[in-house]
């Protein structure tokens, strides 16, 4: 459970209780545990260490300012996906040199504000993106440097919503556009296009995909040089795993290993854009109990933690274990699993008070009996949680706290209902 652990029968995060966070500062609530966030860097850039390797910790994943300074500060670049998220890595001091600028519609405006920045790549997913690019920094007097998205046809596995990596995408160009896309901007004046980048999707929990796309896109960067291009950078995007169910993710050794020895001897900078893998298990969602229920042969846990805080079950069908803060003594779990059920536990679905039949957090899930008031962690919430969250129903944003050892300090206030409005009081 990285630094989220049952002690004397509750649950804390490091060395702090959870139920105190809860205390100070109502639910739903997430919790994040810093030296999580910093110990998965770590294993993530010792792994890549014998590469010439750039991580750029992909912030549309968690996008906390408070969370990126700190991996600013031990070492981490950004991957960014709008000028939102490159406006919050350079509120936090990011070098805009180490910045990778992704995602399938940048508009003029975007691209100019980036190209201005002096961000060091975009990963450009179209012709048409590449005319603009070169375009607005020739009247930029500029050069950006850019790498192509190419899609190398790999199938990771996962969720059809999270699948990027085919030829059917929206993503990128296919291989055999590739040689043509370089042919005819190689050599334009406004871009500077020495890289390939693949980002096959998320979350990818084996290794296989990685070693055939990686081939693909080491083949076709030999083909370009043949052509008298220079390719100096690999980007291999991101999309390891993390731990949902088990321990079902590869460590990011395993990843490195398997692709370290494809690229030994290219001359190739490489690229990771790491988000989930970091994030995911960093962070928790506290929600409290309202109501429990009978409906039919069915037992409802209703909180107050909905699809607003954390849209992956609704949205993807996605399993987070979910384990009462303070459980029944005897009912402390000594691991997540997807598996557990302990004798005594109730089948019930937990689900949120938004009025749509597609709230819930988890459904058919066996946990202790619980009661009004009682509070409910859901983990694996580090990650596509905060980001994802919505007002509907009017609810205020739910505030972030980040635990740093022994104390607990608020990065984002809970939302007011004068916050949700202020924009509508033209």
């Amino acid at each position: 459970m990285d630094y989220f652990s049952y002690a004397r029968d509750e649950l804390f995060c490091e060395d702090v209780r959870v139920a105190d966070i809860a205390a100070a500062h109502g639910t739903p609530v997430y919790v994040y545990s810093r030296q999580t966030f910093l110990d998965h860097l770590d294993r993530v850039r010792s792994a890549f260490s014998e590469l010439n390797t750039l991580v750029c910790y992909s912030i549309k994943s968690c996008h906390n300012l408070n969370i990126l300074r700190i991996l600013e500060e031990h070492g981490a670049s950004f991957d960014v996906v709008s000028v939102g998220e490159l406006r919050r890595a350079l509120e936090v001091d990011a070098d805009p040199s180490q910045i990778v600028f992704a995602g399938v519609g940048k508009t003029d405006e975007e691209i100019g504000f980036a190209i201005d920045a002096g961000i060091g790549w975009f990963n450009v997913e179209s012709e048409q993106e590449l005319e603009r690019v070169n375009h607005i920094a020739g009247k930029l007097n500029r050069t950006a440097g850019c790498a192509l998205r190419v899609n190398p046809d790999v199938d990771p596995k996962t969720h059809r919503y999270t699948t990027t990596g085919k030829k059917e995408t929206k993503f990128g160009v296919d291989l055999e556009r590739a040689r043509r896309v370089f042919a005819e901007f190689g050599n334009r004046s406004g871009v500077d296009l020495r890289g390939i980048h693949i980002h096959i999707g998320s979350p990818v929990n084996t290794v296989d995909p990685y070693v055939r796309s990686t081939q693909k896109a080491v083949a076709l960067i030999e083909l370009l040089r043949g052509d008298g291009h220079t390719i100096d950078t690999l980007n291999i995007g991101g999309g390891f795993g993390a731990h949902y169910t088990g321990d079902e993710a590869p460590p990011a050794k395993s990843y490195a290993d398997a692709v370290a020895p494809i690229l030994h001897g290219t001359g190739l900078r490489l690229i990771l854009e790491p988000g989930r893998s970091i994030a995911a298990n960093a962070g928790i969602l506290v929600g409290r109990t309202i109501f429990t229920k009978a409906g039919g042969d069915k037992r409802f846990l209703i909180t107050d933690a909905a699809m607003t805080e954390l849209l992956r079950p609704a949205l993807y069908d996605a399993y987070h274990f979910a384990w009462p803060v303070k459980p029944p003594s005897g009912f402390a779990p000594a691991h997540r699993s997807a598996d557990l059920k302990p004798a005594g536990s109730v089948l019930v679905d937990v689900v949120g008070p938004v009025c749509e039949s597609g709230d819930f957090l988890a459904k058919d899930r066996w946990l202790p009996p619980m009661e009004r008031g009682d509070l409910l962690a859901v983990f694996s919430a580090g990650a596509y949680a905060a980001v994802m969250a919505s007002r509907y129903n009017s609810r205020p944003l739910a505030a972030e706290v980040l635990v740093e050892g022994d104390r607990f300090r608020l990065i984002r206030r809970r939302e007011t209902y004068d916050d949700m409005v202020r924009h509508e009081r033209v």
